[in-house]
């Protein structure tokens, strides 16, 4: 397993690899972490929330998230950031520190990706399902690179746009195996 230290950026949102999501940067701790992994090529970690708020002091996050890199920025008319955060391998926190601005630096273990796996018959409404979400949702999904026949990336996207408890979000991002992930998914679909 290959360790790294990064940023941690502590949201109520969970991010899979292969996945986006837009936010908005205003907070001075992550304008100066954006700067810096924009100028250094460098990435930054999405963690779930655990105790805490996405602004003020530091929040204590989920042990487990994910990677992301910079895909897209622009400066919005009302001088708020906004980015594109392009999700790319999984990690789990072995410690970290809160600097003094409140910036979480963290010592993380990256976790392999997971490898394409065939959606099985049984969950071919759920990839059908999926494609319609994507298809309202516009830009930035849009443009993500779509594999409905992987289960992998099925349950990824599904866990992501789905309307379901941040808690069972961060349980399906822990899962290794994406038919369980699947399975979770379908009995969480019939609570909706």
């Amino acid at each position: 397993m290959t360790e790294k230290q990064i940023p941690i950026f502590p949201l109520h949102s969970v991010l899979f690899p292969g996945g986006v999501l837009p936010l908005r940067i205003f907070e001075p701790r992550y304008l100066d972490m954006v700067s810096n992994c924009m100028k250094e090529g460098s990435s930054f970690g999405i963690c779930l929330i655990k105790e805490g708020a996405e602004t003020g002091k530091a929040a204590t996050s989920f042990q487990f998230g994910t990677i992301a890199t910079i895909d897209y920025w622009h400066m919005r008319a009302d001088g708020i950031l906004g980015i594109t955060a392009h999700g790319t391998e999984r990690f789990t926190i072995i410690s970290q520190d809160t600097q003094a601005d409140n910036l979480t630096i963290a010592r993380i273990e990256l976790i392999p990706n997971e490898t394409s796996l065939a959606l099985p018959a049984e969950y071919s409404k759920l990839a059908d399902m999926l494609k319609h979400i994507i298809t309202q949702l516009g830009y930035p999904f849009l443009r993500l690179k779509q594999d409905y026949e992987d289960a992998s990336w099925v349950s990824a996207r599904l866990t992501e746009l789905l309307p379901i408890k941040l808690e069972q979000k961060q349980f399906c991002l822990e899962l290794n195996d994406p038919i369980k992930r699947l399975e979770h998914i379908s009995m969480l679909i019939k609570d909706i």
